[in-house]
């Protein structure tokens, strides 16, 4: 179980500023999204993004926070146990409530808090981009409402705030507990899972899957959005593995440009493997799939960058980048499964592979069995939680735009006017 360190002066400002570079991670993705769907979608898509964003901080900050608890080491940071079997379940935070007296925390656990608020926005945001081109703002943002204010709450208490799963070390010797440096789990497997419960949900976009079972291809609008946004997501994601090394992992400044290498090392390669693939396919390399291989390999590194060395991080997002391509292929032509932005593969299959890989290279005994348990909480917890809360708010604010506004296109649908008014962007094709 994590132990709060005192920070000391030069780590607390090195944290303070990579906290500042961490949301071009956020907007990296937010940019990839949305250069993955349609043209006539483009400014809903970022205005969504935006939108999420800001009700997801909003409502952390109300109630969310609460529920997450603080760090370890800060005041009131135990929570609300549960006795089973002569062990201790620590199972929900008691945070500061509305973040009242936040300046009096050790600087460890205001910066941790401050962390969440970006892990909670990337997590809601993601959904939203398998949503595309037929996801209402006004569902996207509910649903954002309740991963910020009770889904990501509980998986980020008990992971990083001292919960069960980061118990699983001292209550059962299991390595050191579940760990999550960067996210892999709490914001990337979290959001994909999520992304997978709103597509079923919403279902695929009109023509993508012609009646006698053929997939129909609905390439992205904006392949220089797609590819700027991973070398915005690049930056971003630097500053978060280094964080989270900080926060969580207590790393020393001399471990910290390890992690930073690891998490390029593993994009980079990612990206090599999924070039290769798609052009022994498809005889050609494809800009959208090795975009995802790219952003694969960073979501993979958010497990393992802190944890390995730099030849098992090669091994990690060479994995992931030739995985990559292969399964998008199967979600689509075998599943049926429309999923513009990816997420699915990108931050859930990634996210949890990054996790199993932690716990495959790691020194301590036990660690694996940890990893195995919070996939399996995942899977098999948080995942129907969120399917079913979703169901049921789909009844109350249906998440699929009715027919007529999908053809028009959600930006003359929801917004009155076109990302690009300038151009002819509407082709009806699918719709005859």
């Amino acid at each position: 179980m994590s132990t709060a360190i005192p920070l000391s002066e030069s780590v607390f400002a090195l944290t303070l500023a990579l906290l500042v570079l961490a949301p071009l991670a956020i907007a990296g993705v937010a940019l990839i999204n949305t250069g993955l769907g349609r043209s006539r979608s483009a400014a809903q898509a970022l205005l969504g993004n935006l939108a999420i964003l800001a009700v997801a901080t909003i409502l952390f900050a109300l109630v969310g926070a609460t529920l997450a608890g603080s760090l370890p080491g800060a005041p009131g940071w135990q929570g609300i146990s549960l006795p089973l079997a002569g062990k201790s379940w620590n199972l929900i935070g008691t945070g500061p409530f509305l973040l009242g007296g936040l300046n009096s925390y050790p600087l460890h656990a205001q910066l941790g808090i401050l962390f969440q608020f970006l892990a909670v926005a990337m997590a809601a945001m993601l959904p939203w981009g398998s949503g595309a081109d037929r996801f209402r703002i006004s569902a996207g943002v509910a649903s954002a409402a309740i991963i910020a204010i009770l889904v990501y709450p509980l998986t980020a208490h008990w992971i990083w705030g001292g919960g069960w799963l980061a118990q699983l070390g001292t209550n059962f010797g299991l390595g050191a507990g579940f760990v999550d440096p960067g996210g892999a789990a709490t914001v990337h497997a979290l959001g994909g899972l999520g992304a997978l419960a709103v597509v079923w949900i919403a279902g695929p976009r009109k023509g993508k899957f012609p009646k006698e079972g053929l997939s129909t291809a609905l390439p992205g609008h904006n392949a220089v959005y797609v590819l700027f946004g991973c070398l915005l997501a690049l930056v971003g994601w630097l500053a978060w593995n280094l964080i989270g090394a900080v926060l969580w992992q207590h790393a020393s400044l001399a471990a910290l440009p390890e992690t930073a290498l690891n998490t390029l090392l593993e994009a980079s390669i990612a990206v090599a493997a999924t070039y290769a693939v798609t052009r022994f396919r498809f005889g050609k390399p494809d800009a959208s799939l090795c975009a995802n291989g790219w952003l694969t390999g960073l979501v993979a590194s958010s497990a393992t960058a802190a944890l390995v060395t730099p030849i098992e991080a090669l091994f990690v997002g060479l994995v992931a980048g030739i995985v990559t391509p292969l399964l998008v292929e199967v979600m689509e032509l075998a599943l049926s499964i429309d999923d513009p932005s990816g997420a699915i593969t990108v931050h859930g299959v990634g996210g949890l592979w990054g996790l199993l890989a932690a716990g495959v290279f790691a020194a301590q005994k036990g660690q694996l069995v940890a990893q195995l348990v919070g996939i399996a909480t995942l899977l098999g917890l948080l995942f129907p939680l969120m399917y079913l809360l979703f169901a049921v708010l789909n009844r109350y604010v249906p998440f699929r735009v009715d027919p007529d506004g999908e053809r028009l296109g959600m930006d003359l649908h929801e917004l009155g006017g076109g990302a690009y008014p300038e151009f002819v962007i509407h082709r009806d094709e699918s719709y005859r």
